[in-house]
Order: C-alpha cells, then structure tokens, then sequence
C-alpha cells in the first residue's frame, strides 16, 4: 500500500519511540502489504497519524482515501446539521425582545379597546358647531372633564354642552367629535369654538388597529423594540419561542492568568474567556454562564457536567497538534467529538461535537485570541442562531479595498479591515497585522474580509465580501 503525503511527521521519531522501527516518512518511497502495523499492537487500514502523547495510532477523517481538510462552508454544514433550535418556552414579553416565536401571536382584546379621543380638546356633538366661525363661535357650557385612565361611565354630551377631554381618554355618550383645544379659547366653564369641525374628527375607533383574535406576530418573527414597546402592555398572550441559550465558556489551560490578576513568568493572561463571552452577548443575543476554569486532571468531569447545565460549550486553545492540547486529550477518545482541520486563516484547527446524553453542541475553538474571535464568527455565532430559531447564514455585503493585500492559496482567508464609506460604498483597509496573535488589531478591525480559497491577491479598488462587524456611521450597512 502505498502512503501518500498526507501524511503526518513526527520530529524526534527515534528519540520519542524508541525500538519502534524507522518513521515511514524517514524513507524514499514507503510501502506496505496488507495491513499497515504503526505504535504498539495496533493494526490500521489507510491513513493513520501517529500520537505521540500515547502507543497508539489513530484514524485520521478521511474522505476517499484522503486525509480530510473541511472548507469554511463544509465544517458550517456540518454543525448546523447536529444542532436545532431549543424547545420553546413561556416568557415575559419584556424578556423575548429580539428572539422569535415558535406560533402566531394573537391579541386577546381590540386595540384600542374603546373609543377615544386622539387629541387634547372638547368632546362635543358636531350638530352644535354648525356655523361657527372666528367672528361668531359657538358657545358650549363645559359639564365634566375626562383623562387618559378616568373612567367615562355617566358622563353624557347633551345638545350645547361639550367634556373636556384629554388624549386616549374615552368618548363619552353623545359625542360624535372631538375639537382640538388649538380651535377653542380653552375655557373651562364655557368654552368658545372658532369653527365647525366634522363628525368623527380626532376620533380614535375600538379595534382600528388589531380586533381580538387576529394575528399580532407571525410565527418564526425576529420581534424588534419598537413592536415590543409599542404594543407590550396590550395583554398579548404569553410569547412562546426558543430562549436565550446558555453558553457555557471554558478555559482549558489551568494555569492561565485571569485579566487584572498578576501574572507569574512565563503565564499567560486568559483573554480568550472574556472575549468569547463578550461576542455570546453582543454579537449573538445569547447569554454566558460563568467561565468555568479546568482543573489540571477533571476536564472531561467539567465538561460532562456542563453539558447538563449549558445549552452550548465553546473552549479556546487544546486543539492542535501540540503534546499539552489537553483538550484533544480529554475528548479524543469519547467517540462524539472531532477534531479536524478546516481550510481557513487564521483558525485551521477546530473540534466539534455533541457532550453527554443530552448531546450538548461542544466548539473546540483554536487558542490564538484572533483565530477564537474568528472562528466563532464563522461556526459558533450561526450555531447559537440556529438554537435561537433564527436564519444561521452570515450577513455578507461587498466592499472596496483600499490598499491591496495577498492571500494564501487553497485557504479562505478572513482579514480583519476597518471600514469608511466613499458615497454608498463601503471601503475597507486591511489592518496591518493580519497574525493570529495580534490582538490590538483585531480590537481595531470593523468586518472580516472572505478571500477565496482561489484568490492570491487583490488590487485596491477590487471588491471582496465581508461580513460587517461594526458599520461606520453615516448610513446603513
């Protein structure tokens, strides 16, 4: 059999594996018959990587007989095809803001729910202004006042009489109009109006807006503020939709340093934590659980208990291909979460999973800040939308480059860009450090850039996709 490229080197075979026999890839052209036999009494068929944590080898993914590298769009797949929207719940309208409703919502009641005036004035009968002009007003005798919240049981407009009214109040019996206060000397005993005005003027009608039963919200709406706050006190029926999901963020090394603690030499501060359970609430809608931190030897008890108390688990770093990705040390052997390699840059490496018998969606993110904040963009945002309800896809706009840049081959490169607008275009400038350990730039960039997989390099003034993280002002997005 013959071994192709794929596979992988291991520095130090001899030193590392000793009386284990020369590296396959130490030799010109390595073949095999039968059965390929690579650590200690363990038989694989076709590509194998070498670990060297353990005496043992294990299977690469593969696809045809080659060692499987995702695309972007490959891995998105995949995840959102494990992960489905949370059970709906009853909640507080005042809570549901900005999430979506698994039924129409009807209304209970007509809105309004009683006929009432729409402007400050005088609730009068329309018979009664007949001919009244600036020159000869029609005088009426004030016999009651009425505010927004009073009660207009046993009021009554009689013929030559008007109700003072404020607006939202109800139209009390015999009144058929309502004459602006700006039309009136403002009396308060008798009230002088300077001209006629029509039945049914400044007149709001029960149930012109919404009559009781009809549909207030589709169903599957992405409710705004302005509904919610417009209508919110109106005794809609219990909002019934997929909640907030509670993402769980976990630190994998131990013996990283939490920001503004001080930092032994040679620690490393946790960033990643906190910028990870800062995009769950800004960037997603959905709420953190405390950043749990591993202990050095209960990771899979940590990890088993989160994913009965999370709706979704995301870690940062301890997924490479280092000897301490402790992460991959845990999880490797559970059967139910991968590891692979995604054709991206920054952010190659990545895990993904379900946890425990609730088959809790797990995201194995890369440790450098850049690639965490980038792969959560691409893989773990849509994921929280779809538990969400919501449409999973990335908002994508084209842009202009200001400057030109290069791009690797055979890789989707996300660059990070701040952003300006020329007219209705939006222009964009790569930043200047596109490393996945230059966190001062990423804090800078406004929109990731999509350079194809195909695309090498790009000119100023060529237009490429990108998904906008933070328009600049002066129009929409």
């Amino acid at each position: 059999m013959e071994l192709g490229p794929e596979f992988v080197l291991i520095d130090d075979f001899e030193a590392r594996f000793p009386g284990r026999g020369a590296p396959v890839c130490g030799t010109a052209r390595p073949s095999a018959l039968g059965d390929v036999v690579v650590g200690q009494n363990v038989t694989c068929l076709g590509d194998v990587d070498i670990d060297a944590t353990r005496d043992h080898a294990r299977r690469r993914p593969r696809r045809g007989g080659v060692a499987l590298v995702r695309t972007v769009a490959e891995h998105r797949a995949l995840v959102l095809a494990q992960v489905a929207p949370l059970p709906p719940v009853t909640m507080a309208l005042v809570a549901a803001a900005g999430l979506v409703a698994a039924g129409p919502l009807t209304s209970r009641v007509d809105l309004p729910g009683f006929d009432n005036s729409a402007m400050d004035g005088y609730a009068v009968r329309a018979a009664d202004l007949l001919g009244a002009s600036p020159e000869r007003p029609a005088r009426l005798r004030v016999v009651a006042h009425c505010a927004a919240g009073d009660s207009a049981a046993g009021m009554r407009v009689g013929a030559g009489e008007a109700i003072r009214i404020m607006t939202g109040a109800p139209m009390p019996d015999g009144a058929d109009t309502v004459v602006k206060v700006e039309l009136t000397d403002g009396g308060d005993t008798v009230v002088a109006i300077t001209d006629e005005v029509p039945i049914d003027t400044s007149i709001r009608r029960r149930g012109e807006d919404l009559r009781r039963g009809s549909d207030v919200l589709a169903a599957r709406s992405d409710p705004d503020p302005a509904p919610a706050g417009a209508r919110g006190c109106r005794r809609w029926q219990p909002r019934l939709g997929p909640p907030r999901p509670r993402v769980a963020v976990c630190r994998p090394a131990p013996n990283w340093s939490r920001p503004g603690s001080r930092s032994a030499d040679g620690q490393i501060y946790d960033s990643n934590s906190t910028l990870l359970a800062a995009l769950v609430e800004a960037r997603v809608g959905g709420r953190h659980t405390e950043e749990h931190r591993r202990p050095p030897r209960g990771g899979a008890c940590l990890l088993d208990r989160l994913a009965g108390e999370a709706d979704l688990v995301v870690t940062s770093g301890g997924v490479s291909m280092g000897v301490h990705d402790v992460v991959k040390d845990v999880l490797r052997d559970s059967g139910s979460v991968e590891f692979v390699q995604v054709a991206m840059q920054p952010g190659k490496p990545q895990g993904f999973g379900l946890l425990g018998d609730a088959r809790v969606p797990f995201f194995g993110l890369p440790g450098n800040p850049v690639s965490a904040a980038v792969s959560f963009e691409m893989f773990v945002r849509p994921a929280i939308r779809r538990l969400l309800g919501l449409d999973p896809a990335p908002d994508t706009v084209r842009v202009i480059l200001a400057a030109g840049m290069r791009s690797p081959a055979g890789k989707l490169q996300i660059a990070r860009a701040v952003l300006s607008r020329d007219g209705d275009r939006l222009c964009a400038h790569p930043v200047s450090g596109q490393g996945s350990h230059f966190v001062a730039d990423l804090a800078d960039a406004k929109a990731y850039l999509l350079v194809p997989a195909e695309v090498t390099a790009l000119s100023a003034g060529d237009e490429v996709e990108a998904i906008v993280l933070d328009p600049p002002e002066g129009g929409p997005r």
